[in-house]
C-alpha cells in the first residue's frame, strides 16, 4: 500500500520522531511518501491513504490548510477526517467540549474586531496572572503570559490591541504547575492510551516545545486520570456526530489546576508530535490501524 504523510516546505525531511512510524510502515511493506501538502500538482488519489503529520505551518493559512484536507477526502482516505480538521484547527473547539462536561482550562473568548478592556476582565474573573493566546496558533505563537499589576496589564492591553482586530483571543489565569510539573500529554491511539507524556519548559518559562529547548520524558497517569482523559476523545467524537473509535490518534495535553484537577489545555487531533520516542509499541499500533483503516 502506499501512504502519504504530509510535511511543509520549511522542514526538511520528516519530524525524527516520526521515524519508529516510518519503520513500522516499511516493515508491513507500505511504500511512505512526505509530499509537502500545499504544493501544487501531489495527486493525493494515488495514495491509499493520507495521514496528516507535520503541516505545521497550516495556522499562517487556515482556510487554504481546511480546504486542502477536504479535498483531499474526496480523492482518499483522509486522517484525521476533514470535518476534524476544521473543528481542531480553532480553539474554539474548547468551548465545544466545557458544553459537554470536559473539564478545560476556564477561558474568556475575546471576538475579533471587538474591543475588550484587560484590567476589567482581570478584575471581575478575579485573574492576578493572566495567560493570552490567539484562537488559530501552534508552538506558542503571539502567547503572553502577563502579572494582573498595572505594568502586566499595559503590556497584555497593547498585546489585545495588536492580535484582535485579525483574529480571536483567549483569556485565561496562567496555571503556575506548568513550570512546576510541566504539561501532561496523554497518547490515544485507534482509542487506546498508550502512553503518557510530561514536557518540561526550561526554568522560567511555560513553553514545552522542543523548539524552546523543553524536555520530555515518560509519564504515568492514574487510573481515574486515563479514563477522564479517554472521556474527552469521547466526547470530541461525539460532538463531531462521530461514531465512537472514529478518531485514528489523539494528543490530549493537560495542566495540573489549583486544586490537584487536570485541565484541558489542548485536545491534538490533526497534527500532534505523538512521542513515539517514549512509547514504542504505539507506532506498531498506528502502523497497524492506519492498514486496516486503509483496506476497510
Amino acid at each position: 500500500m502506499r501512504f502519504a504523510l504530509p510535511t511543509h516546505q520549511d522542514l526538511p525531511d520528516w519530524e525524527v520522531d516520526d521515524a519508529p512510524l516510518h519503520a513500522a510502515l516499511a516493515t508491513r511493506g507500505a511504500v511512505v511518501e512526505r509530499p509537502v501538502w500545499d504544493e501544487p500538482g501531489v495527486d493525493w488519489s494515488g495514495f491509499d491513504a493520507v495521514l496528516i503529520r507535520t503541516t505545521w505551518n497550516y495556522q499562517e493559512k487556515r482556510a487554504e490548510f481546511v480546504a486542502w484536507a477536504e479535498r483531499v477526502e474526496r480523492a482518499t482516505r483522509l486522517f484525521n477526517q476533514a470535518a476534524v480538521v476544521r473543528w481542531n484547527t480553532e480553539k474554539s473547539y474548547l468551548f465545544d467540549l466545557a458544553r459537554r462536561g470536559v473539564r478545560v482550562t476556564p477561558t474568556i473568548w475575546l471576538e475579533r474586531g471587538r474591543i475588550a478592556d484587560i484590567a476589567e476582565l482581570c478584575a471581575t474573573h478575579r485573574i492576578e496572572r493572566g495567560f493570552l493566546k490567539p484562537l488559530i496558533g501552534a508552538t506558542s505563537r503571539e502567547t503572553l503570559r502577563f502579572c494582573a499589576d498595572a505594568a502586566g496589564l499595559a503590556r497584555a492591553q497593547a498585546h489585545l490591541a495588536r492580535l484582535l482586530p485579525r483574529e480571536g483571543m483567549m483569556l485565561q489565569p496562567y496555571r503556575e504547575s506548568v513550570e512546576t510539573e510541566g504539561e501532561l500529554s496523554l497518547v490515544v491511539i485507534d482509542g487506546e492510551a498508550t502512553h503518557g507524556v510530561r514536557k518540561i519548559p526550561v526554568p522560567g518559562d511555560y513553553r514545552v516545545q522542543d523548539d524552546f529547548d523543553a524536555s520530555d520524558v515518560p509519564h504515568e497517569f492514574t487510573p481515574d486520570e486515563l479514563a477522564a482523559l479517554l472521556e474527552v476523545v469521547v466526547a470530541a467524537e461525539r460532538e463531531l456526530a462521530m461514531p465512537r473509535g472514529s478518531l485514528l490518534y489523539a494528543r490530549v495535553d493537560v495542566l495540573r489546576a489549583p486544586d490537584g484537577g487536570l485541565d484541558l489545555n489542548e485536545l491534538e487531533l490533526v497534527e500532534p508530535s505523538l512521542f513515539f520516542r517514549h512509547g514504542a509499541a504505539a507506532a506498531e499500533r498506528l502502523a497497524d490501524s492506519l492498514l486496516r483503516r486503509a483496506i476497510g
